[in-house]
């Protein structure tokens, strides 16, 4: 059963290549870092802390534009596998039919999605991931 997270901190850094986005459980304490790009982290950054609105969609717009356009709604993230250090994520997105479709998604990307809405996306992370995430060290 997958774990409901919350978006907890970003870590923008300037003297880093990768930034870092901490997500926690929402009903408990459990918590862990993410690395992410810095497109990403800016965009999530924006999107949480104003009332941004690019001029021109960025990606993550467009993928919400075309979802809509098709007549799906985009109604969750999930963060289903870690492998070799890397998250892998996907888009839970519902058609006019009800048919659920899942797309993959790195964590970054999928989360950058979810803040696009007001209010964001919920935010899920399997179990396993959770577990294994939690008791390796970063």
């Amino acid at each position: 059963m997958p774990v409901k997270m919350q978006l907890a901190r970003i870590i923008i850094s300037e003297l880093t290549e990768n930034q870092v986005i901490y997500l926690h459980e929402e009903n408990g304490d459990r918590e862990f870092p993410i690395l992410i790009g810095i497109f990403e982290a800016t965009n999530i950054d924006r999107r949480v802390k104003e009332e941004y609105l690019p001029p021109r969609p960025l990606t993550h717009d467009l993928i919400v534009n075309v979802a809509k356009s098709l007549g799906a709604k985009i109604e969750s993230v999930v963060i289903s596998d870690l492998s070799d250090h890397t998250y892998y994520a996907q888009l839970n997105l519902r058609k006019e039919d009800g048919e659920l479709v899942t797309i993959d998604s790195r964590p970054s990307d999928a989360i950058a999605v979810a803040v696009t809405f007001t209010p964001p996306l919920p935010i899920y992370v399997s179990e396993q991931v959770l577990d294994e995430a939690t008791s390796a060290p970063f």
